[in-house]
């Protein structure tokens, strides 16, 4: 049964203090054999992957049958119900229509003299993206990821997803590739498949940028290979806090716990509340629908770790407490969400009155469901077009400028002891007085 705590409380309670207090990365034998895999990869390439792929997945993986042929991508799509079909595709349209309004474009600005400053903004050229597909497959992830990357103008995608059969990814992750255009898949997960995405092997060309939710292997190994390639934000376990009151349906906020704690290890489930009626009533709700669930254990188990009900003395002090855990999810389930709105400083979405269910977020209404976790929302943002583009600043001086300027920078730079630096502008000056 969920536990029912109070806040504030000095010190705070034992779960409070665990949720407070979460953290990502993972264990030190994680690492240490994330590192294994990494180096056996890099120096071992196609026929390592394929080795590790037997050892971990229990597949037969051989390097000519790693990469997913077009027949069979399309194949999948052509297999996939009807409906499903639809409600990718809607969904898919709702992301990209939400995510267009995100484009940047180049800027210059004259700046006297003949001086044009400015930023040219382009797309990273190729991306790699880990799509899990263990309990379930997140072919979601796929939509949220390779979608703002498409916006941006990315020209190469590279999915990579667990073989679940056959040697082949997930029939409804193939599908979904497709639907999308995506024609580059590749049936190899885990930290294997981010090694050959940061390092290249003979059939995978090296991406520059890693993107994509899974086990903490692979979260280590993105964490491992940055610097090698670039990473959006180290992927962590899910993570909602509800802030109810009164006019709440207990039900509502129960489900909405739930749908998070479905996620497993180390997700974060709270609900926040200033009516003690209703703390009870969840705690209730989320005993009753649990044990009509089909993954109650794992469920069970999430909320056993990080979920709780607090009960606050206002709705105030339920916001403070919603700010110092930064969540991946916010919902006001409140009789005025909008009031409340510009007093939450820190989260990763949030999600205003009882029809804005988290996983209309998730799977529908278009906003990004890659949020930043464990707190990271103090500082980071949702996945989205600019993860996926680069800018490059732009400097057209005159000799007009310089001229006027370069007094200043030879000053600046020998103040840091630059001697060259200085030298670069005044060895112009020089020449041109000549």
């Amino acid at each position: 049964m969920i536990e029912i705590v109070s806040y504030p409380s000095a010190p705070p309670p034992g779960k409070l203090a665990a949720i407070f207090g979460r953290q990502g990365g993972v264990g030190p034998e994680v690492e240490q054999a994330v590192r294994d895999i990494l180096h056996k990869v890099r120096e071992g390439g196609d026929q390592a992957l394929c080795a590790l792929t037997r050892e971990f997945d229990g597949i037969d993986a051989q390097p000519e049958t790693l990469r997913m042929q077009a027949t069979a991508l399309a194949e999948a799509a052509e297999g996939l119900d009807a409906d499903l079909r639809a409600s990718i595709a809607a969904a898919a349209a709702n992301i990209r229509a939400f995510h267009e309004r995100q484009k940047l474009n180049s800027w210059f600005m004259e700046d006297g003299d003949g001086v044009i400053l400015g930023k040219k903004i382009a797309p990273i050229e190729r991306i790699g993206l880990c799509i899990p597909a263990g309990e379930v497959p997140l072919f979601s992830s796929l939509l949220m990821t390779a979608i703002p990357a498409q916006v941006a103008g990315v020209e190469e995608i590279c999915v990579v997803s667990p073989p679940v059969a056959a040697g082949r990814v997930d029939p409804t992750i193939a599908a979904t590739a497709h639907i999308l255009g995506i024609e580059e898949v590749y049936a190899v997960g885990g930290a294997q498949a981010v090694a050959a995405l940061a390092y290249g092997t003979e059939r995978i060309r090296p991406v520059h940028k890693v993107l994509g939710p899974g086990s903490p292997y692979t979260v280590a190994a993105q964490q491992q290979v940055f610097g090698v390639v670039g990473i959006a934000m180290l992927p962590g376990p899910s993570e909602i806090a509800v802030l109810a009151d009164h006019s709440a349906d207990p039900a509502l906020v129960a489900a909405d716990l739930l749908s998070q704690a479905e996620h497993g290890w180390g997700v974060a489930a709270v609900c926040i509340t200033d009516s003690e009626e209703l703390a009870r009533a969840v705690q209730q709700e989320v005993a009753e629908q649990l044990a009509a669930l089909p993954r109650s254990e794992i469920m069970a188990q999430a909320l056993d770790e990080y979920g709780a009900v607090v009960v606050v003395p206002d709705l105030d002090a339920g916001i403070d407490l919603l700010n110092r855990m930064a969540p991946e999810h916010a919902e006001l389930l409140v009789a005025n969400p909008w009031a409340w709105v510009d007093k939450v400083r820190h989260c990763g979405a949030l999600f205003l009155g009882s029809a804005s269910t988290e996983p209309v977020g998730d799977y529908f209404a278009g906003t990004n469901h890659v949020l930043p976790t464990n707190g990271a929302a103090r500082y980071a943002s949702s996945l989205g077009v600019a993860d996926f583009v680069k800018t490059t600043s732009i400097i057209a001086y005159t000799d007009q400028r310089l001229a006027t300027a370069s007094e200043h920078i030879v000053r600046l730079a020998e103040a840091e002891g630059l001697a060259a630096h200085a030298r670069a502008v005044s060895i112009r000056q020089d020449r041109r007085a000549r």
